[in-house]
């Protein structure tokens, strides 16, 4: 069972140090003194001492609003999960007897995963007599990943698993250039 960083943080009666570094409201050092005479001072201001630092030697605590604290901390974990992006994994199956066109479609599905930002798994599944023949698989393995080489790389290489081969591809990473983030930034310019 993990615990939060909520219960971790200390706040007014929770600090049993003796002696702690106090940082004002304004962000100003107020410097070291006994746990009690910051308790004071975070009551006379009616705020709270939060503990905000335990590492450190003497631990330091800050005078603040804990409720207020709090809040900030949750916008942030909430917009940090927003921008976190799941990568899936998206799977194409090829087999030794694709015809040409049915092969450009399975590029075309490939092209759309990797553009949305998801990896590709290209598999074949040999039956039967073809189990005989792996090198027809690692050429079209081959084909899919040199059709793919302008924005793909080969994650994991084509490997036959048992009666399937596999072969991973991601997305290469888009490097923007000065001219492009300006255009982004600079729609009309």
């Amino acid at each position: 069972m993990a615990i939060s960083k909520e219960q971790q943080v200390q706040i007014n009666d929770e600090i049993r140090d003796s002696e702690v570094r106090v940082i004002g409201t304004d962000g100003a050092q107020l410097g070291i003194m006994s746990s009690q005479a910051a308790l004071d001072l975070a009551a006379e201001a009616e705020l709270d001492l939060v503990k905000i630092a335990p590492q450190a030697q003497p631990p330091v605590c800050k005078i603040m609003d804990y409720g207020k604290y709090r809040f900030e901390q949750q916008k942030k974990e909430k917009e940090a999960k927003k921008n976190q992006r799941v990568v899936e994994i998206k799977e194409i199956r090829l087999s030794l007897n694709i015809d040409t066109h049915d092969f450009e479609t399975k590029l075309g599905h490939a092209r759309r995963f990797l553009n949305d930002g998801n990896k590709v798994k290209a598999s074949i599944r040999f039956r039967g007599r073809e189990m005989g023949h792996p090198e027809h698989g690692l050429e079209i393995m081959r084909r899919f990943s040199e059709a793919l080489s302008e924005i793909a790389n080969v994650e994991k290489p084509a490997k036959l698993e048992g009666r399937n081969m596999l072969m991973f591809l991601a997305a290469k990473p888009v490097v923007t250039t000065k001219q492009d983030k300006n255009k982004e930034d600079h729609p009309n310019a």
